[in-house]
């Protein structure tokens, strides 16, 4: 596994075990153990095993917790699910709509961008005015803040996993320095605030009612950090990707460009067929009791302390014909509708039952307001012959190798 030593190409590596060993095999890394699942019928109980007998959540943390301070986890009042757990995005439409319309005002025509970068800045702007209210978009820490929370960036535990010795060999030093500039930032903020507001950050104030001085600001403060890290680590690799193969299939452009706004489904099944080619997610469950796992021929008996595992970018873009190829028209709304008969779990964009990505409908909204207005505004004229995703990386949307420059003009 990539954080046991430098592994040139994880999704080749991971290939060619399955290759050799067949649908189900077996890696040991460390002290953990992990049993990786193919099948149809593997994939189908990986999924449904209960989050009591074999912990997704737990995984993830013990994912993250390579990177980020533990200290950041303990106390929440606010977790991402209980702030995106509805499908109506009215109440951050807003927030969204001026967080866009700034950074798009900062463009002029000529101007070169580098793709994943414009992405990542736009996607702390729009996170930040969701649930760190709007005015801290006029902070002059602003852009403080945005360099402690890349600093603080717990996705770098599976993006360069090959980091983490360096991480646990500082003591998460630099960590703990970005969390405490972060927290002081939002903090500042939110005690400038009249009232607690009646957007997403006043909602998480209101979770820390009863409290004051530095317990209340900094329960606020990291509560906001942690919805942030969750909910946009990767969404801005997903816009990414999403505007990068609109210039590379300018034919879709133009048919969204056509719709003017009406087809807005288009544009929403051009986001799921990028987020489905960039996933470079490995799935995790921690065992917490003995369960059995049938794969369709032989049944596991796995025992606690095991993970059970699976890899999106080998289902993804190899679980049927044709789908190494970008076809926003595969998609019919939510659900991919060719290949017809495949599985649902052969698929996966933001995830599947009980453990779907509960920001869906907040990221699926924000990059297609993003397409929309971005295309709207200007042509993207390619400076760039390859975008790969990066090597190295197990997990989340996939970083992109090199730069992935754009030049703006006129429409």
């Amino acid at each position: 596994m990539p954080w046991d030593g430098p592994v040139a190409d994880t999704v080749a590596a991971i290939g060619a075990a399955r290759s050799h060993c067949g649908d189900t095999f077996v890696i040991d890394s460390g002290d953990d153990r992990y049993l990786f699942l193919f099948s149809a019928q593997g994939l189908q109980e990986f999924y449904a095993v209960p989050e009591q007998t074999a912990s997704k959540g737990i995984a993830d943390w013990k994912m993250l917790v390579r990177k980020l301070p533990h200290e950041l986890f303990e106390g929440r009042r606010t977790l991402p699910h209980e702030l995106f757990g509805r499908t109506d995005v009215r109440g951050y439409l807003d927030a969204l709509e001026e967080a866009i319309s700034r950074r798009l005002g900062g463009l002029s025509l000529g101007d070169e961008i580098e793709l994943f970068e414009f992405t990542r800045r736009l996607g702390h702007s729009m996170g930040l005015a969701s649930w760190a209210g709007m005015e801290i978009l006029d902070s002059p820490r602003f852009d403080e803040l945005i360099v402690a929370l890349d600093a603080l960036d717990g996705a770098e535990a599976f993006v360069v996993p090959t980091r983490m010795r360096e991480v646990a060999r500082s003591g998460k030093a630099p960590e703990y320095e970005a969390m405490a500039a972060a927290e002081q930032i939002i903090a500042e903020s939110v005690a400038a605030r009249d009232s607690p507001g009646d957007d997403l950050l006043g909602t998480i104030i209101g979770k820390w009612a009863g409290t004051t001085g530095q317990e209340r600001l900094g329960g606020i403060a990291r509560d906001v950090i942690l919805v942030h890290l969750a909910s946009m680590s990767n969404m801005f690799a997903a816009l990414g990707w999403s505007l990068l193969h609109l210039v590379q299939h300018p034919a879709v452009l133009a048919r969204i460009r056509a719709a003017d706004g009406r087809d807005r489904d288009l544009a929403s099944r051009c986001v799921l067929e990028s987020t489905r080619i960039g996933q470079r997610s490995i799935m995790l469950r921690s065992v917490l009791a003995p369960v059995t796992v049938n794969d369709g021929s032989v049944a596991y008996d796995v025992s606690p302390g095991a993970t059970l595992a699976t890899f999106l970018p080998l289902t993804n873009l190899a679980g049927a014909p044709g789908l190494d190829r970008y076809d926003p028209d595969r998609w019919q709304g939510r659900s991919l509708a060719s290949p017809a008969g495949l599985p649902a779990e052969a698929v996966t964009t933001f995830g599947h039952g009980v453990h779907a990505c509960p920001a869906r409908p907040f990221s699926v909204t924000a990059m297609v307001r993003v397409i929309e207005r971005l295309f709207g505004a200007f042509d993207l004229e390619p400076r760039f012959s390859h975008a790969s995703p990066k090597p190295g990386q197990i997990g989340g949307v996939a970083r992109a190798a090199e730069p992935c420059i754009v030049q703006l003009h006129p429409r």
